[in-house]
């Protein structure tokens, strides 16, 4: 949809519409909403981050699910996190890989009290694995500031599968 589309839906289209640019927080949608009309959709992207950034954050990451967790392998993945996970190679994991993702989550988890987050279409299942692996020895202030990122990261790659972008037609 374009722009003007988006600054024209009603406040449950809006929620439905951008409801998981945030994994399962709709929250952020709708608390955006208001502040239609968007004139970009670099404006629209700020003001999702920074409600984003307004919410405690460790609340926000525990909205996302574990990589190559239950969810997907039970099929209750959101569709974004679905592909998202599929493009990544975590649903293509072999026994030893799901065996070392599902302890190095759980090592996370208890260390921080959230869920791994990283941005699933910008690695691959390697770069995931390692990251994880390296993450979980951080401080948990680095992990909540670099979890945001990610994130941020998240929504803006779902902002741009929903939205056409502010460049001019040729």
């Amino acid at each position: 949809m374009d722009l003007a589309t988006v600054n024209a839906l009603s406040y449950e289209d809006f929620v439905d519409a951008f409801g998981n640019v945030v994994e399962k927080c709709p929250l952020v949608a709708a608390a955006v909403w208001s502040k239609r009309p968007f004139a970009t959709l670099t404006a629209l992207e700020a003001a999702l981050g920074e409600f984003i950034d307004a919410l405690p954050p460790s609340g926000i990451l525990r909205c996302h699910p574990d990589l190559a967790g239950r969810d997907l392998r039970d099929g209750t993945l959101t569709r974004e996190s679905s592909e998202e996970q599929a493009a990544a190679g975590m649903d293509a994991l072999g026994s030893e890989e799901a065996s070392r993702m599902s302890r190095l989550n759980e090592e996370y988890k208890a260390r921080f009290g959230f869920p791994f987050v990283i941005c699933a279409r910008m690695n691959d299942k390697a770069a995931v694995l390692r990251q994880l692996s390296e993450r979980r020895g951080n401080v948990r202030e680095v992990e909540v500031t670099r979890g945001i990122e990610e994130v941020k990261k998240i929504c803006r790659l779902r902002l741009h599968t929903l939205v056409l972008t502010d460049a001019p037609k040729l």
